[in-house]
């Protein structure tokens, strides 16, 4: 007999005669429908059926929650795809479907986006990790992150990356749509996604105005920072770091993740790999610099990093110390020198007060600068002449610092 909402509802885990029933056990409706109800009262929806010769079983939910007519209607969708030619077997379309459910709600912007960090910046400093992150926990992951990847729109991102826009962080703006840009291709060299949607917003934004680093180009400004600098009082790692930024003028992260294992005083050089730009890259060293190194060796020479850290030994120097040693000072590091702007200082103050080719100053900025043959940087050429610059550079500021003559303008 076909069941009925009064018998689903009349049925209880007792049997006929009013004990408790210690076993599960089945009401039959038709065409294969049931329902198994359990010794707690439970009643559970079940579609027998026979595919290629064997029984098998599909649940169709539980009741009350699943009606008797929704039931009915899920067990005439398994007979119909078993009537199709060739038949297609019920419990494989239910798998199929939970799979994509699942994966899809597995692969989401967010996840995806932490899966595709943890590949990128294996190479690369925690603190860029730490950001490309927080912008994402900030302006990205609130409205995108629980969204499938697959299923982002180009407007949608649009729409999300015009927040910070709209809070004059333009620069912001952009460096939020290229990583959510990377992670997309991320996804789609995974197959987690079909395209990456963000192709479609090239010019979606204005420009950014370029920020040049405030940095000292003025012989005069560069004699009172570097006699600034001999008389800050701070720790000894972070006085060292100051006193060695002008002379080798990498960039802040190089030079405070700096290892002893990459410097050979002997040879007086210092080998490293430039994160930014994943090169191999040599800094000559002048003799000020390695009377510096030889100076800090004692203190941190036992361990990995030449600034290693003030709580830390095992880390490196905090990215904040050469600033805020520079802000001590006096100095705003807004407007007028930061621990990026000697490199700024040097490669100006190189070509026009000392007369050095711009070639020889780029590659040792570590610049991915194409030559006039279109070879891209070499971390040896010009090496020779590197060497010859960077100790005429460690002895002009040592010049400038004692108050000796300012080295004229180059004349045509």
């Amino acid at each position: 007999m076909a069941l009925s909402d009064v018998t689903l509802k009349a049925k209880t885990h007792k049997d006929d005669s009013g004990k408790l029933r210690t076993a599960p056990y089945k009401l039959y409706d038709e065409l294969g429908l049931f329902v198994q109800v359990t010794a707690s009262g439970g009643k559970w929806w079940r579609f027998k059926y026979r595919f290629a010769g064997k029984e098998k079983l599909l649940s169709l939910g539980t009741y009350p929650e699943v009606s008797l007519a929704d039931a009915r209607a899920r067990r005439d969708d398994g007979r119909k795809l078993l009537a199709q030619i060739p038949p297609i077997d019920p419990s494989d379309v239910k798998k199929a479907q939970k799979e994509a459910f699942y994966g899809k709600h597995d692969n989401t912007f967010e996840v995806l986006a932490r899966e595709w960090a943890e590949s990128y910046f294996t190479n690369k400093s925690d603190s860029h990790k730490e950001r490309t992150l927080r912008r994402f926990e900030i302006y990205i992951f609130p409205w995108l992150g629980n969204k499938p990847i697959a299923d982002i729109t180009a407007p949608e991102v649009l729409q999300v990356i015009k927040r910070p826009q709209n809070q004059s962080k333009l620069e912001t703006a952009h460096r939020a749509l290229q990583a959510v840009g990377q992670v997309m291709r991320y996804a789609v060299q995974n197959g987690k996604a079909v395209r990456d949607v963000t192709a479609d917003l090239r010019d979606a934004l204005p420009s950014p105005q370029v920020k040049h680093m405030a940095s000292f180009i003025e012989p005069q400004q560069v004699a009172e920072l570097l006699r600034a600098i001999d008389g800050f009082q701070g720790t000894f790692t972070v006085e060292s770091a100051l006193r060695l930024a002008p002379l080798v003028f990498v960039r802040p992260s190089e030079l405070r993740r700096a290892k002893w294992a990459d410097m050979d005083l002997e040879a007086g050089e210092w080998r490293y790999l430039v994160t930014k730009t994943k090169t191999e890259h040599i800094v000559p060293l002048s003799t000020q610099a390695i009377a510096l190194l030889k100076q800090l060796h004692p203190l941190s020479g036992h361990g990995e990093f030449v600034f290693m850290g003030g709580h830390d030994p095992k880390k490196p120097m905090s990215e904040a110390a050469i600033n805020a040693s520079l802000r001590r000072m006096g100095y705003d590091t807004k407007t007028q020198i930061t621990g990026h702007g000697f490199r700024a200082m040097a490669r100006t103050i190189l070509h026009e007060r000392l007369n050095i080719d711009p070639h020889i100053i780029e590659h040792q900025l570590a610049h991915s600068v194409p030559d006039a043959l279109g070879s891209a940087y070499n971390r040896t050429k010009f090496l020779a002449q590197r060497k010859a610059m960077m100790q005429q550079w460690a002895d002009y500021l040592d010049e400038l610092k004692a108050g000796a003559k300012i080295v004229s303008f180059k004349t045509a």
